[in-house]
C-alpha cells in the first residue's frame, strides 16, 4: 500500500507529457462561440478555397489539429445582387471540424463589419488554446472599398 510519504513529490509531472481532455462539439461551440451568426459541426471543411479572401492557421504539427481563420466573399444562387462576408473559425479536432460564421452583407455599415471581424478573431484567439497555440494582434493594411479612381479637380 502506498501512503503519501510514499510519493515522490520532488519530481513535477513532465512539461511535454499529452494531456487528454474530453470535450464535446457542443462544449466548445457553447465556451468559444456565443455570438456567432451560425454554428455547425461536419466531417469536412465547410471552407470553400476558391472565396477565401485572407486566411490565418494555428496548427499542431503532431497531431494535425489545427484552428482556422479565414474570410470568405459570396453570393448566393437566390440574390446574386448581395455579396456576404463570411469570416469562420474552424477547428479540426481528430475526425470532427467544428465551424462558427460571423457574416454581414457588404453594403452594411463598417460598424458591423468591425463587430463580426472582432468577434471572429477573439474566438479564434480563444480556440487557437485547442491546438496549443496563442496569438498576438497585428496590424492589417486595406485598400479602400471605393475602387474607382477618385476625379482630381484644380481648387
Amino acid at each position: 500500500m502506498k501512503t503519501q510519504l510514499d510519493t515522490d513529490t520532488s519530481m513535477e509531472p513532465d512539461w511535454d507529457a499529452p494531456i487528454e481532455v474530453r470535450l464535446t462539439p457542443a462544449a466548445i461551440i457553447h465556451a468559444l462561440f456565443p455570438s456567432a451568426d451560425g454554428v455547425h459541426t461536419g466531417w469536412e471543411s465547410c471552407v470553400d478555397h476558391g472565396l477565401v479572401t485572407q486566411e490565418t492557421n494555428a496548427v499542431d504539427d503532431l497531431s494535425g489539429n489545427y484552428c482556422r481563420l479565414a474570410k470568405q466573399e459570396y453570393v448566393e444562387d437566390h440574390s446574386p445582387e448581395v455579396t456576404w462576408h463570411d469570416w469562420v473559425v474552424e477547428l479540426k479536432l481528430g475526425e470532427t471540424y467544428i465551424a462558427a460564421h460571423w457574416r454581414t452583407q457588404h453594403s452594411s455599415n463598417p460598424a458591423d463589419w468591425d463587430w463580426c471581424v472582432g468577434e471572429a478573431e477573439n474566438a479564434f484567439a480563444n480556440a487557437c488554446v485547442l491546438v496549443g497555440k496563442r496569438t498576438r494582434r497585428g496590424l492589417t493594411v486595406e485598400d479602400p472599398p471605393n475602387t474607382m479612381p477618385v476625379a482630381h479637380t484644380r481648387h
